[in-house]
């Protein structure tokens, strides 16, 4: 009779190993904080609140759980990941020290904000010196999406309320500057809500838009070169028109709602006027065309304005509204772009969907609840996830290959960032060793090799 064998070895456990690193691929993510001078701008930036003869820097302490969030910790606990590999990650701070600070820096209300703010821009400048070719304005210009994202909350926490969805949780409005098609997006902006917050607030999208366009170097605060993109939230009278109010000349994309006078003028454009959609890769768009209204649909918005009209052929099971017309599902947005085909606008709107992947990926990094009870605490967990996803896109833009960069967080982590590790000295030199047989390893010291290859900081 055969001795039946499992399906997988059987290994015994024993503790006390001392020399063995977790998350040893989170080395990529500490020098990505040395090269950008992130650890260096944010220390000095809240220096104010650092009290006398105090062990820990309140940026190293904020930087500390940043890491901790991008490596996939969800609350201020989780710091104890870091704690844990101190020849890693340096001497971290005890539990109640986090909590005593993110309580003064919620004290300390919008001056704490726009302290870490100021030396998050300071550090996304020079990342993108640092980046060249491969920054998201190497083409010379920069397009930043907003979009609203449901925060569930399980408790009632301050300021949670019933959602349009019929949830109950935050609202917050958000930014991000997208990468285009080969890389993956950074947050510049983050606007705590209550639940019931409205989609369609001009004041918060003129808020967020601000917030935003502090992130970004100074030449793209103003000027046609920045494009802001929303959905049909941000199809307001105010919010257009203070886009385009004379002196910030900012470039707009920005979503309308079909109403009775546009389906109306839709069902006036004759079938000459129609023009193929078209593919991100060029070709032709089955089923899908766009036109330009003209006329009094344009009355009392701003000068310059092209209300651009998509009509397409619905999903199968996808159901028609009493704004779509003859069978055809009718979208519409405004650009005051000139000069370019509409069909290329009506591409470039579009893409705006890529924003949607950049809510995945803050849900996967720390924006899954707010875990803070106060809404001054959690403003400043907002300021700590998007420090989180700055690393997450940074790291990608400076070091990994083109093929690769566009992983998510949870790929990020599960390959690289998990990789095993092993501390030896030899000649007065501690080296981490990764484990050779881990399928990325090869990824991870190109990374680093990439990484130590750019100039420091100063």
């Amino acid at each position: 009779m055969k001795k039946r064998i499992g399906s997988y070895p059987r290994v015994r456990i024993e503790g006390g190993g001392r020399a063995v690193v977790s998350q040893a691929g989170g080395v990529l993510l500490v020098e990505t904080v040395r090269k950008a001078g992130l650890d260096t701008a944010i220390s000095a930036a809240l220096a104010p609140w650092r009290k006398a003869r105090a062990v820990h820097d309140p940026g190293k302490i904020l930087l500390d759980v940043a890491l901790a969030v991008a490596l996939g910790g969800d609350c201020l606990a989780d710091v104890a990941m870091l704690r844990a590999e101190t020849a890693v990650f340096g001497p971290v701070a005890s539990d109640p020290t986090v909590s005593r600070l993110i309580d003064t820096l919620a004290a300390a209300g919008p001056k704490a904000l726009t302290a870490v703010r100021a030396a998050r821009a300071e550090a996304r400048h020079r990342v993108w010196r640092l980046a060249s070719r491969e920054a998201p304005d190497a083409g010379g210009t920069v397009t930043v999406d907003l979009d609203g994202v449901l925060v569930i909350a399980h408790s009632d926490k301050e300021d949670a309320a019933p959602t349009w969805k019929r949830t109950y949780g935050h609202h917050p409005l958000m930014g991000f500057v997208d990468h285009g098609s080969g890389g993956t997006g950074e947050p510049v902006a983050a606007l705590l809500r209550p639940g019931n917050a409205g989609s369609n607030t001009a004041a918060d999208h003129v808020t967020a838009t601000q917030l935003a366009l502090a992130q970004l170097p100074k030449k793209y605060r103003r000027g046609r070169t920045t494009l802001i993109r929303t959905d049909s939230a941000g199809g307001t009278h105010d919010f257009v028109a203070w886009l385009a109010q004379r002196g910030r000349w900012l470039s707009y994309s920005v979503g309308m709602v079909i109403t009775e006078q546009v389906h109306q003028h839709v069902l006036k454009v004759p079938a000459s006027a129609w023009t193929a959609a078209v593919e991100a890769n060029g070709g032709i768009r089955d089923g899908a065309w766009v036109a330009e209204l003209t006329g009094d649909v344009l009355d009392g918005w701003p000068e310059g304005m092209r209300l651009i009209v998509r009509k397409e052929r619905p999903h199968p099971g996808a159901q028609l509204r009493l704004t779509d017309a003859d069978g055809m599902r009718l979208t519409c947005f405004a650009t005051n772009t000139p000069g370019r085909p509409i069909a290329e606008l009506e591409l470039r709107h579009r893409l705006r969907a890529r924003a949607e992947d950049r809510i995945r990926a803050a849900r996967a990094t720390g924006l899954r609840n707010l875990p803070l009870h106060r809404t001054a605490q959690n403003r400043i967990w907002l300021e700590i996830v998007q420090l989180a996803l700055d690393l997450l896109a940074w790291m990608p833009m400076l070091a990994l290959a083109v093929e690769i960069r566009r992983w998510e967080p949870r790929r990020l982590r599960l390959r690289l960032f998990t990789t095993a590790g092993q501390f030896v000295t030899t000649g007065r030199r501690r080296i981490l060793r990764l484990a050779r047989h881990w399928p990325w390893t090869g990824h991870v010291t190109t990374a680093l090799d990439r990484l130590t290859q750019l100039p420091d900081p100063g």
